[in-house]
């Protein structure tokens, strides 16, 4: 029977996999039937630094309630952050075998993409892992059975990240919380932990949240003093007159119906006691309303790297702007998803295949996960000039030109597209003579071969006017010739022959270039 290691070669037993950590151990379900705290309620900046002292020595159930909060509270963080969440969730897929694969090798990897292909739960999985992008990580656990002589992931349960805590000798390593002091370590192949680092640091530092909780805070300042500005707005300053020698219950009495008249419009008083209306308090808003604007553009700039993605002013947005945002995100979400590939082959993909698969040698030969982030060319750019190319016999293979168009390779004897093939032309057959001296660079040869078809070009246009000049007997005979002449000369071919030569060059270049990695 083989030797089943973990990711960092330590002996596991396959037995252990069947068992929840969390369900077996007492005081961790404890801990799992408590609820948040909700810190946001009551929230001053000198609580915030609080709660950002006490993550730093390792307490993140603060920190994770905290940004359960702000995800509630707050509908445009929310918004942002699940544009960057929903994102992860449009991109293809695909199990890779390793450099050099054997054909079991190939044949695992296979395997395995079919299984979690028909998994139902592993498209929520990735989403759950999303969760890390503002709290820093996000701890699944899996549930495993055996069935038919194979190891499957049935599903997994997310865990609350108050459950867990950093090791007291290493904040970068994730602990169960069981009231102990150094916390209870992870179950190897039980778990997908993802550690998602949009910045760099110990653990409780990776995530957004204490970027985007400042903004929080000093937005919910400026809400609560722009409600209350908005309450009496408009209203008149209300000043209640009583006698001398009036009771606390007549002063009382007075000053409810101050507080009240405003918004029932009627009220009584004690006889001989006065109410005056002063002028109505005015001023603006737009001190609040830019503080709102502020807070929320630097919560679209922590999140998603740019504002156009989300907001837009009519001002100082444009289609070619709003273009270079989206560029900002993509690039952004391709950063994500390689974090997330690297958590999935270690956490899923290395557990399949160690209990699984016959070509299991250890860590080191694995089946990778890996999201398709390519974009397909502008295929009316890149058809012409694959003509040119295959026109002149230089080899293209169809893989690459697969790739660059995100066309699928045909299986055997499936159904194609055809065209009937035309003739190459002259000046395309002598592009030809590119591949009868591979002792040269192949841009070398196409510069010569060019020179060459340039000058006859350049000879057919001058052939009439040397001829002109050849007979003609005085200065204005030539220049009346050459007038005469114009119409007659033609750049239309030597137009043609650049055009294609540019195309056929630029496809050249793209081919060596990935011939090169």
């Amino acid at each position: 029977m083989k030797q089943i290691v973990d990711i960092n070669g330590n002996p596991i037993s396959s037995k252990e996999i069947n068992q929840s950590q969390t369900e077996q151990d007492s005081r961790i379900g404890m801990l799992m039937r408590q609820y948040a705290e909700h810190p946001s309620e009551g929230l001053t900046p000198a609580k915030l630094a609080m709660l950002l002292k006490e993550a730093d020595a390792g307490n993140l159930a603060a920190m994770a309630d905290l940004a359960k909060d702000m995800e509630d509270k707050d509908g445009h963080l929310f918004s942002e952050l699940t544009k960057r969440r929903r994102g992860w969730l449009k991109y293809d897929w695909s199990i890779e075998p390793p450099r050099n694969a054997t054909e079991q090798e190939q044949k695992d990897a296979i395997a395995i993409q079919e299984i979690l292909e028909d998994a139902t739960w592993f498209d929520d999985l990735i989403f759950d892992c999303s969760d890390a992008i503002l709290k820093s990580f996000s701890c699944n656990e899996l549930s495993w059975v055996y069935e038919n002589g194979t190891h499957i992931i049935t599903g997994y349960e997310f865990r609350d990240q108050n459950l867990f805590q950093t090791h007291p000798d290493n904040r970068n390593q994730l602990m169960l919380r069981d009231n102990s002091y150094t916390g209870q370590s992870l179950n190897p192949f039980g778990w997908c932990a993802h550690i998602h680092r949009s910045k760099s640091g110990y653990i409780h530092r990776t995530g957004l949240t204490s970027t985007v909780a400042w903004p929080y805070l000093f937005k919910n300042y400026s809400i609560r003093d722009l409600a209350e500005f908005l309450e009496i707005y408009g209203l008149p300053l209300r000043l209640g007159k009583y006698p001398n020698g009036a009771s606390e219950d007549e002063k009382s009495t007075l000053l409810r119906a101050v507080l009240s008249i405003g918004h029932n419009a009627g009220g009584i008083i004690p006889k001989g006691m006065e109410i005056d209306f002063q002028n109505a308090a005015n001023g603006l808003s737009d001190p609040f309303e830019a503080m709102i604007k502020w807070c929320e553009t630097t919560q679209s700039k922590a999140v998603l790297g740019a504002t156009l993605t989300s907001q837009a002013d009519g001002k100082t947005s444009t289609n070619a702007l709003g273009n270079v945002h989206m560029e900002v995100l993509d690039d952004i979400t391709e950063s994500d998803l390689k974090q997330v590939a690297n958590t999935i082959t270690r956490d899923i993909i290395y557990p399949m295949h160690a209990l699984n698969s016959k070509s299991y040698t250890g860590p080191r030969r694995i089946p990778r996960f890996k999201f398709d982030t390519s974009e397909a060319e502008d295929i009316a750019n890149l058809a012409p000039a694959l003509k040119t190319l295959v026109e002149i016999n230089y080899p293209i293979p169809t893989k690459w030109v697969s790739e660059k168009t995100q066309i699928p390779l045909p299986d055997k004897n499936e159904p194609i597209l055809t065209l009937t093939q035309e003739q190459p032309t002259a000046e395309l057959k002598s592009f030809a003579a590119l591949k009868t001296a591979p002792q040269k660079d192949n841009a070398d040869l196409m510069t010569e071969q060019l020179a060459v078809l340039a000058q006859q070009q350049l000879n057919q246009m001058s052939a009439p006017i040397t001829q002109l000049v050849k007979n003609a007997t005085s200065l204005e005979e030539i220049r009346d010739g050459i007038l005469e002449l114009e119409p007659q000369i033609s750049t239309e071919g030597f137009t043609k022959l650049m055009a294609k030569a540019m195309a056929a060059s630029e496809l050249l270049g793209a081919l060596e270039v990935d011939e090169g990695r």
